[in-house]
């Protein structure tokens, strides 16, 4: 039996750089924290650009539900962090290309700063089968 409430770490994804968890998973459901465009062994920021960076948070992210026993079929709301909106055509490209089809619930909002100075931050809400 899966406890009601477990911390989700994989080496995977980029350690937390703080007192959180990557992710919890709670009955079905997998809360992951946000994930920025960091390498997983070298700790530094991925991509000059925004479609660079958001390409490195869905890798992350993956590894993250992948440790949770699931994937990106699975999410059903995501919530995007920008640093300005004039990145969100070109966040938006890549977003699409990992949700092909029966994308997610999703909220996207502009923030004035993200951790390490990224560009973009991803959480998302996903169930296990």
């Amino acid at each position: 039996m899966i406890p009601m409430h477990q911390v989700i770490h994989t080496d995977k994804a980029p350690a937390a750089v703080g007192p959180y968890s990557q992710a919890i998973r709670h009955g079905n459901m997998i809360f992951s924290a946000g994930q920025v465009a960091l390498d997983p062994a070298q700790g530094v920021l991925v991509g000059d650009d925004v479609q660079a960076q958001t390409e490195q948070v869905f890798k992350n992210l993956q590894a993250v539900l992948e440790a949770a026993g699931t994937n990106l079929t699975k999410v059903i709301k995501t919530t995007v962090f920008l640093t300005t909106m004039d990145h969100f055509n070109q966040m938006n490209e890549v977003y699409g290309r990992h949700f092909p089809t029966n994308p997610p619930a999703r909220s996207t909002v502009a923030v004035a700063g993200l951790p390490k100075a990224a560009l973009v931050e991803i959480e998302v809400v996903a169930y296990v089968d």
